[in-house]
């Protein structure tokens, strides 16, 4: 029988691959620093766990890279992170921090494992995407039992299926409009949630970074998350539904740097992206117009945002090139 492994890496497998490979440097450095700092002894293995994962992501890929003849990407290494800094993040807050991570981790894997063909490449994302399950069952578990897990409006159970009849059903920008579906709800909730976990990272990162105009930058981010948070908040709470809140002090007072101020742009960028992705899709699954617009209001700015995110990169040097197509002029002219 054929090598299946033989046949050359698509577009889609080597992004997928790459994109996985800078995650896993970063997940690398930020969990040799929480490591270092965890003082929950029920939080510790968790953070163990997350950081074996990672390590042995990377070990398969550079191991199908030199198989592949790839350049291994450089991502982030030990010089990008001080894991003797002071304690930044608290233990809950790290808690928090994975399992959002284990949330991201399974889109983008599963994304990848839609496109991927090469049996290599497709068991390594299956195995990413089974291990961002594990992380989540372990982290909802530990929070449910030291009560800081954060659920979800509830909402009666309907009486009867029924089937939208009135166009109605789509307004919500003038006269009586019609109260939120279980699939509004949820995406609101999301959406309040990731971005006041964004907030909280940002400012962590904003107190610790050493250039000014990255200060600058995760300022803006920090006020950027706190108007998300009271937007969809308020949109819940008018529609009396309870808006999720955390009672956690989740960042110390430390300034002491911990992380580069290029993992720290790569990392907020990266959420950035995730969240324009949220918003998205959330427009998409919202029904009600008005809901819908507000969305698509948003996506602009959180895009402006992303663009002077990476700008910010280029200017320093930090922003680390995906494989790219050939440049057929190029090679023509010589």
């Amino acid at each position: 029988m054929d090598d299946k492994t033989k046949i050359r890496l698509t577009a889609a497998e080597m992004s997928g691959l790459w994109s996985q490979y800078i995650n896993d440097t970063l997940a690398t450095c930020v969990s040799s620093y929480y490591l270092e700092k965890v003082e929950d002894e029920e939080v510790r293995p968790i953070v163990e766990w997350s950081l074996r994962t990672a390590k042995e992501n990377l070990a398969i890929m550079q191991e199908l890279f030199q198989k592949e003849g790839f350049p291994i990407p450089h991502g982030f290494t030990e010089q990008d992170v001080d894991p003797q800094a002071p304690k930044l993040f608290s233990d809950t807050f790290v808690l928090r921090y994975f399992r959002h991570m284990s949330i991201l981790a399974l889109a983008s894997n599963s994304a990848a494992l839609g496109l991927a063909a090469r049996q290599d490449v497709v068991a390594f994302h299956k195995r990413v995407v089974d291990k961002a399950i594990d992380l989540q069952d372990l982290t909802r578990n530990l929070m449910l039992k030291q009560g800081t897990y954060i659920r979800p409006p509830y909402i009666s159970v309907p009486d009867k299926v029924d089937f939208v009849e009135k166009q109605s059903f789509l307004t919500g920008f003038f006269g009586k409009k019609r109260s939120f579906t279980s699939i509004e709800i949820t995406h609101l909730f999301l959406n309040v949630h990731a971005n006041a976990i964004g907030k909280d990272l940002i400012t962590g990162f904003a107190q610790t970074a050493q250039d000014k105009e990255v200060k600058q930058f995760l300022l803006r981010g920090m006020q950027l998350s706190q108007k998300f948070v009271d937007i969809f908040s308020r949109i819940l709470i008018n529609e009396d539904l309870p808006a999720p809140m955390n009672w956690d002090s989740a960042v110390t007072d430390s300034t002491t740097p911990v992380f580069s101020d290029k993992l720290i742009m790569f990392h907020v960028s990266a959420m950035i992206a995730a969240g324009i992705g949220n918003f998205g899709v959330s427009m998409a699954a919202s029904i009600r117009r008005d809901l819908a617009t507000r969305y698509a209001t948003l996506i602009p700015e959180i895009a402006r945002y992303a663009e002077d995110a990476a700008n910010l990169m280029i200017k320093h040097g930090w922003l680390e090139e995906p494989p790219q197509a050939d440049d057929r002029d190029k090679l023509i002219k010589g």
